[in-house]
């Protein structure tokens, strides 16, 4: 199924609970090649919509995930909710299949220490870093979505700060002050992954952030509401 254009990354996200089907539209929002696979056909038909190929299918089938061209795929999510065996059976599938880059949702400690000694390539607890989340926002109230990328490193959704509003990128110059890159301009709904520079930014326009923590939080530190 999946022939990769030129330049152009392609995600398969296998799971499709609540953490799978919000990664695979967030990904497709973002202008990325998305499939979506699940044994069960309505999460399928529910996020089919949105993404560029949704699939049911069952991933600790190696013929089903080989039919699929599993392998061409950049990177591949294993969101498999609380069914542990078939977690680590896809991973260990996909390993055999030669996929790049596997991330695998884990489920506890010990799943996940599973997960990294059969060659996961990265290993994430979306339960425990929603705490994380959560703490970041009552701290900073305009950071409304925070992804931890590794311990030093993260993405952020914030808020336009009302200090900013009328102003555009270039004036901002964000990444010279702040050594910060701005991916994308949320507006109305709708996600702008090449926003003009000269372009002004508006009250209630959301920029998705990525850079150092500490970068970060001096940034939202900063340009906080008075």
């Amino acid at each position: 199924m999946a022939k990769k254009p030129y330049g152009k990354k392609q995600f398969a996200i296998i799971g499709l609970g609540r953490f799978g089907s919000s990664l695979a539209k967030y990904l497709a929002e973002m202008g990325y090649e998305v499939l979506a696979v699940d044994e069960n056909a309505q999460r399928v038909q529910d996020v089919a919509h949105a993404v560029t190929h949704a699939v049911s299918a069952d991933s600790t089938d190696e013929e089903a995930m080989t039919a699929l061209g599993i392998r061409n795929f950049d990177v591949v999510v294993v969101a498999i909710g609380q069914d542990i065996q078939s977690s680590i059976l896809t991973t260990l599938i996909l390993k055999d299949l030669g996929v790049p880059y596997i991330i695998v949702k884990a489920q506890n400690e010990l799943h996940g220490k599973v997960l990294d000694k059969i060659g996961a390539n990265k290993v994430v607890f979306p339960e425990r870093d929603m705490g994380l989340r959560v703490a970041h926002h009552l701290i900073s109230p305009n950071i409304l979505e925070h992804i931890e990328l590794s311990p030093e490193y993260s993405i952020v959704e914030m808020k336009l700060p009302s200090v900013m509003v009328g102003k555009n990128l270039k004036q901002l110059d964000i990444r010279q002050k702040y050594n910060c890159n701005v991916l994308a301009v949320k507006r109305n709904g709708e996600m702008n992954i090449t926003p003009r520079a000269d372009e002004p930014l508006i009250h209630d326009d959301v920029l998705v952030i990525v850079g150092k923590n500490e970068q970060l939080t001096k940034l939202e530190q900063e340009n906080a509401e008075p």
